[in-house]
């Protein structure tokens, strides 16, 4: 049996809104296979939840992933109550996301799985948002 695919996803705003970023770590078993952070500008916290999700969707398909179970493991209740239709989407901007989200699903053979968990076990994704944050802000005070 092939090992599952993990997926670990972030988003964070400083300010929220604020400068924000996302990142995702793709796992094979325990082994980190891919991982890929992205500087947001000034959006929410929750934008930057969703993209982050969108982002590993998008990797997941580009890199011949549709045939595998994912797992995605995410720290944001909200977003993974909101992607297993517990919670409705009622904002806008996060409708399209989430519509985006659920387009790209259907491109996996295998079902896409999400599951809440603590930050202290999405610690990876979760350096990488602050750097990405971090890198921003050295950019802009020494610009």
């Amino acid at each position: 049996m092939e090992e599952k695919i993990i997926v670990n996803t972030d988003g964070g705003a400083r300010g929220n809104p604020g400068p924000a970023a996302s990142a995702f770590v793709v796992k094979k078993g325990n082994e980190v296979i891919f991982k890929k952070g992205f500087y947001l500008g000034e959006t929410t916290n929750n934008i930057a939840e969703y993209t982050a999700v969108l982002k590993a969707l998008e990797w997941l398909k580009e890199n011949n992933f549709v045939d595998k179970e994912i797992f995605f493991e995410i720290d944001s209740e909200l977003v993974v109550r909101q992607l297993t239709g517990i919670y409705k989407v009622k904002n806008f901007q996060l409708r399209v996301l989430y519509q985006k989200i659920k387009d790209l699903e259907k491109s996996f053979l295998n079902g896409i799985f999400y599951r809440h968990i603590f930050r202290e076990k999405n610690f990876l994704a979760d350096k990488i948002v602050n750097e990405k944050i971090d890198e921003s802000q050295v950019a802009f005070t020494s610009g």
